[in-house]
């Protein structure tokens, strides 16, 4: 049988887990943490997003992740209402830059921003729809994942770290910055979130402001929660948010609704993402393990490509 180790329960390592078991592998996956969590995946926004992605990412990214959707949505729900980019008048130029900078998108003007979000109407004169993205809730399809592994037969060991005993075939580690015994060129990246409640702000997609401090987004999820994130500092420190991001963070999303201003905070996180310095993920095969990181800030965007490089190696290996 063709046996297959995933080291790392961050979205890239359920992600080639997933690939691995739909091609016939016995895959045993291990997480040193006692559960889903403790790790960048866990604080992700899930924007399924490469077209907005263009507007700082490289083109390899955005075609990468075109077909990010699709592989999602044979996994996990996905909802496909598009992103929509707004910017206030006094920053509309910024909003001509991300559109020269991107692709695949539909200029809004006021009434339209309005017909595709009720909530937004009268606040923002000019936008961006990009339709053909989508998004998940990053916990939800992490917990979905485990959840259609354990169904294909997968081992799920949390709690334990990797026992190197020989014995456990193709090795794929997707530990993240914690990798950096094996990839000492990864770099850590800052990434901080909110997590808000409020009755008073509806949103069906998640809404991208370019705000002129920090380029904000706003996720809308089950029972009235938001995601608001997320910064990024260049540093690998850990701990919890900074009293200056939480005060960008909210007035930014107090910008995009005033609303927002009297929403319940439900949770505030930091994590640290690991990059390359090109900030584009990678397959890297080094000390006999095939090596999934560098994710950056396209985790989720481009987990599907990065899974099927590595099934498609290690089908090449065992072969």
């Amino acid at each position: 049988m063709m046996r297959a180790a995933v080291v790392g329960a961050g979205v890239l390592g359920l992600a080639a887990a997933m690939e691995l078991a739909e091609r016939g592998f016995k895959v045993t996956l291990y997480e040193r943490n006692p559960g889903l969590g403790g790790n960048a995946s866990w604080l992700a926004g899930g924007m399924l997003a490469p077209f907005c992605e263009g507007e700082s990412a490289s083109p390899s990214v955005v075609e990468r992740g075109r077909q990010a959707v699709a592989w999602w949505a044979r996994h996990v729900p996905v909802t496909r209402n598009g992103t929509l980019v707004v910017a206030p008048p006094r920053d509309a130029p910024d909003l001509d830059r991300f559109a020269q900078r991107t692709q695949s998108w539909e200029r809004l003007d006021e009434a339209a921003i309005a017909a595709l979000e009720p909530d937004l109407a009268g606040r923002f004169r000019k936008g961006l729809y990009f339709a053909q993205e989508g998004h998940v809730d990053a916990r939800e399809a992490m917990n979905a994942l485990c959840q259609r592994l354990i169904a294909k037969g997968a081992e799920l060991c949390f709690g334990h770290p990797f026992p190197s005993d020989g014995r456990a075939g193709v090795i794929v580690d997707c530990r993240g910055f914690a990798a950096q015994d094996a990839l000492p060129e990864l770099r850590g990246v800052r990434g901080e979130m909110l997590l808000v409640r409020t009755r008073e702000v509806r949103l069906s997609r998640p809404v991208r402001l370019l705000h002129p401090r920090i380029p904000l987004y706003i996720v809308p999820r089950a029972d009235g929660l938001f995601m608001i994130g997320a910064t990024m500092i260049e540093s690998a420190e850990q701990g919890g948010m900074t009293a200056r991001s939480a005060i960008e963070l909210l007035s930014a999303a107090f910008a995009l609704h005033p609303a927002f201003g009297e929403a319940e905070i439900v949770e505030m996180s930091a994590g640290v993402r690991p990059a390359y310095a090109d900030n584009e993920p990678r397959l890297i095969e080094r000390d006999g393990r095939l090596c999934l990181n560098g994710a950056y800030r396209h985790g989720y965007l481009l987990a599907p490509d990065l899974a099927r490089q590595a099934a498609d190696r290690a089908a090449a290996v065992v072969d």
